[in-house]
């Protein structure tokens, strides 16, 4: 395990260190002017490690996490702050650090022979959305994301675009949860590219969102509502069809899948798909294996 010396040892991920180097750490507090002025028993760095620290550790408090990154630190003095000290601490650093730190290690991680991450020439990129996160219920979060509808803290809407195989996180974007999945995934739409086959689930099933999609350049394979019915312009031999959503022309295929669990449950599903590859020989028996990605 790498640590600094002196007051910075605490400030480290265990084995995770090398993928958010003391370097690159530095490197952001500098550009957000988030260093400190003096230097103190809690530095700027050490905040970092402990913020990111405290998302592999959700589960426990403060201290429980500060005792985490000082546990094999036997031999070197180490301070034991309190929880009040640490909630300064995070509040010092503010956000703009963790945003600068994101945009920098965010994107895509596959190289050409990394299994899972492509269909042909494309690279897989699906949305995937979670309006559970939980935040504490504090009059300004109250403000910005309004009470939850049943009951209980206030949540936040997340959206991220994801890299298949690696489940690499390409871009994110989070706020209140009543403004829904699809205006989300669409500030993430310049993250896109001719070389990607973008796929979602039927929540993301519109004219707009799909006409978006593909101005980007990228191309589409998602589930649409099975009450959706395009219209049949060309059927093909494999029981597919040409269509036309929002503008766009797309094939239309109902697939049936089924799924094995490794504890022996099975299940099954009918699904309506619709895909701006049009060319039934690109696709073929490799569609399930898409979907099942």
């Amino acid at each position: 395990m790498t640590v600094a010396a002196g007051r910075f040892a605490p400030g480290h991920l265990g084995a995770l260190t090398p993928v958010v180097p003391f370097e690159l750490v530095d490197g952001v507090l500098s550009e957000t002017r988030a260093v400190q002025r003096r230097l103190r028993d809690l530095p700027s760095r050490v905040g970092v490690y402990f913020l990111l620290a405290m998302c592999l550790f959700p589960e426990v408090g403060y201290r429980l996490v500060r005792g985490k990154l000082t546990a094999d630190l036997s031999g070197m003095p180490v301070v034991c702050p309190s929880t009040k000290t640490l909630r300064d601490l995070r509040r010092r650093l503010g956000s703009a650090p963790m945003q600068a730190l994101f945009e920098v290690l965010a994107g895509l991680l596959a190289r050409p022979t990394t299994p899972g991450v492509r269909f042909g020439p494309y690279r897989t990129v699906p949305f995937d959305g979670c309006s559970s996160i939980k935040v504490p219920d504090s009059e300004r979060n109250r403000d910005w994301l309004g009470r939850c509808p049943r009951g209980g803290y206030p949540q936040v809407e997340l959206m991220t675009l994801v890299e298949t195989g690696t489940r690499a996180v390409i871009a994110a974007v989070f706020g209140p949860t009543r403004e829904g999945e699809t205006p989300y995934a669409t500030r993430l739409l310049h993250h896109l590219g001719p070389d990607m086959l973008v796929l979602w689930d039927r929540g993301f099933d519109g004219n707009d969102f799909l006409a978006a999609v593909h101005a980007t350049g990228a191309r589409v394979l998602g589930r649409i509502n099975q009450r959706r019915r395009p219209p049949v312009l060309k059927p093909l031999a494999d029981s597919s069809y040409l269509s036309v959503i929002g503008g766009v022309a797309v094939r239309v295929i109902k697939a049936q899948v089924s799924i094995t669990c490794t504890d022996g449950n099975t299940f099954e599903g009918s699904y309506h798909l619709a895909t701006t590859l049009l060319d039934t020989r690109l696709l073929g028996e490799q569609t399930e294996c898409v979907l099942l990605a």
